[in-house]
């Protein structure tokens, strides 16, 4: 047995008291001056990064600054874009405007005097329809658009959200829609909003519903088919032409731009109109403003017309 009770070493040496400054006052010290320091750390850390901000900023204040606002407006304070569906199934959105009596005669800077309200009739999911944008400023045009609703997506991304590329002045974008889900009746919302003005956006709402037949196949951007066509002046109802023609759909080499993406949505089952006595396609009609229709061809008769195709299509190339 041992223990200090029966030691020869006095307790106080064998178990010495510990200071009390040790004990209570130094470590306290220690740690309140590591506190101060990381404070201090903290302190410059946040002062250098801020100034690293500033300058950056600074440096980059036009990268991140917004073209005047007043150039992306019209007198009136309306954005200079406008957002349609390539279908003629559109009306006013909000029912604040009333068509004009004459759609050429239009003496405005806008095709159409408000936002658009259209109609979808969809032929199954996979189907297909085409948003157009219209710059009707001077000035390039960068915009960011989603789709509200869901449901549906862009085409070429499989998302619901798209940056666009930038749109010249009174210049012209096609983007394809796709319709993702099984859908009986619903609602979206198209929002073209300005890259660098979040408060700028220009809205096109789209009721969608399906079709009596439901097809298999849905005609997409660069596929080969041929369509029966009516083209008819819209402002007169003239029947200006009709006939069959072979068409790549979403082809902009026509002398009427609209013509190949008026082709996109069109359906046909898995015949594809190759067996004799059978047809299966389906017909729409669309409204192509001058500008995606003679209005590029300068002097041609029909330079100012808006134009309605019907378009049904014959039978897809395999």
């Amino acid at each position: 047995m041992s223990g200090s009770w029966i030691s020869d070493t006095p307790d106080e040496v064998e178990h010495p008291t510990v200071p009390l400054g040790i004990n209570e006052m130094t470590i306290p010290r220690a740690a309140i001056l590591l506190s101060l320091a990381t404070a201090a750390l903290l302190i410059l850390s946040t002062i250098v990064v801020g100034y690293s901000a500033y300058v950056f900023a600074t440096k980059n204040a036009e990268a991140f600054t917004p073209t005047d606002v007043d150039l992306i407006k019209d007198g009136e304070g309306r954005w200079l874009w406008e957002v349609d569906l390539l279908f003629d199934t559109c009306n006013s959105r909000l029912d604040d405007w009333d068509w004009p009596d004459s759609l050429s005669e239009q003496d405005d800077e806008f095709l159409y005097p408000g936002e658009l309200r259209c109609d979808w009739e969809h032929q199954g999911q996979g189907d297909r329809a085409v948003v157009v944008i219209y710059n009707r400023g001077i000035q390039s045009l960068d915009l960011v658009l989603e789709i509200s609703g869901g449901g549906v997506v862009f085409e070429t991304e499989g998302d619901a959200d798209l940056t666009l590329d930038t749109i010249a002045g009174n210049g012209t974008a096609f983007i394809e829609l796709e319709l993702s889900d099984d859908v009986t009746e619903h609602d979206i919302s198209i929002i073209a909003t300005h890259l660098q003005v979040i408060e700028a956006e220009v809205i096109l709402d789209v009721h969608i519903f399906e079709g009596v037949n439901n097809r298999e196949i849905h005609t997409t951007d660069g596929d080969n088919l041929e369509v029966h066509y009516k083209v008819w002046n819209a402002d007169t109802d003239e029947l200006l032409d009709e006939g069959d023609l072979p068409v790549t759909a979403g082809d902009q080499d026509n002398y009427i731009e609209g013509f190949g993406w008026s082709a996109i949505g069109l359906d046909i089952d898995d015949d594809r109109g190759l067996i004799p006595g059978i047809d299966t396609g389906t017909t729409h009609t669309t409204l192509l403003p001058p500008q995606i229709a003679y209005g590029n061809s300068d002097g041609h008769e029909l330079e100012d017309a808006w134009l309605r195709f019907e378009l049904k299509v014959n039978r897809v190339t395999i």
